[in-house]
This record gives C-alpha cells, structure tokens and sequence, in this order.
C-alpha cells in the first residue's frame, strides 16, 4: 500500500472512531432522556407512603417519578398519575406543576395538560394529543398505579 493510500485509509478509519460515539451518543433513542420513549404500558405497582420515596407526596403539589409515571398529590390532595413519556414527541420529561391550578409540563417542547391528559396548548402543527392518564387507589397508606 502506498504512504497516500494508508494516510487516506488512516483519515477516514480515524474520524470514522471520533464521529461514532458522538453519532450514538446524539441519538434519539438515549432510554428516556430524548424523544421517541415508549409510553408506559401494563403499568401496575405500588408506592408506600410511608416510604422515603415518597416524601415528595406527603404535600399538595408533590411529586415523584417512578416506572415512567408521574405519581402526584395534586393541590386538591387527591393522588393522579400520569405518563412520563409527552405525547408530543416522546420525551420522557414530563412534570407536575401548581401554576394553573396545578397541571403535567413537558419543559422539552412547552407542552401543558390538564390533570385528566387532556392538552392545552399546541406546540407546532401537528394535533396536540392526550398525555396517558393511570388510576389511583389508596388502601391505608399503600398507593396503586395502573391501568
């Protein structure tokens, strides 16, 4: 092999090893934190109330994130669950807020809903879609989410 021939073969080979990793790690697909997140499905578990991971619901208002969802004591006290993952372009950053008496944010796109998942704003063209609602059960202090 020629000297220009390997260089060439070297230059290529060697951004090809730089431009990879940046490639995957830019991708889309990054197991929740960019778009294209699967909405959470067969959900079904339980959260202690009791529980240090649930400090966050013993105030209207609080919220924890757990399996995808959005588990909230909303400003009512009543609990309501949501999908992490937004409907609009699958982002799973979905949030609770008290602003607007209390409503689920995605802070990627400004996407809002109302507590039942129903939107309140569209954010570009396309028809805004509902954000994917769980029922609630308290038995004691033992919280159920599913569907």
């Amino acid at each position: 092999m020629e000297r220009k021939q390997f260089l060439r073969s070297l230059g290529a080979g060697a951004a090809f090893a730089i431009a990879f990793p940046c490639l995957g790690a830019c991708s889309k697909d990054d197991g929740g934190a960019g778009g294209n997140t699967p909405v959470p499905s067969g959900v079904d578990f339980t959260v202690d109330l009791e529980s240090s991971e649930a400090r966050k619901l013993a105030k209207n208002g609080g919220f924890i994130l757990k399996n995808s969802v959005v588990v909230v004591q909303n400003l009512e006290g009543n609990f309501v669950a949501a999908s992490q993952v937004c409907s609009h372009e699958g982002y799973a950053e979905v949030r609770f807020t008290d602003r607007e008496g209390g409503i689920f944010f995605c802070d990627v796109h400004g996407s809002r809903f109302e507590q039942n998942g129903t939107p309140m704003n569209q954010v570009d063209s396309r028809p805004a879609k509902s954000l994917k609602i769980f029922k609630t059960e308290l038995t004691g202090t033992v919280l159920r989410i599913f569907e």
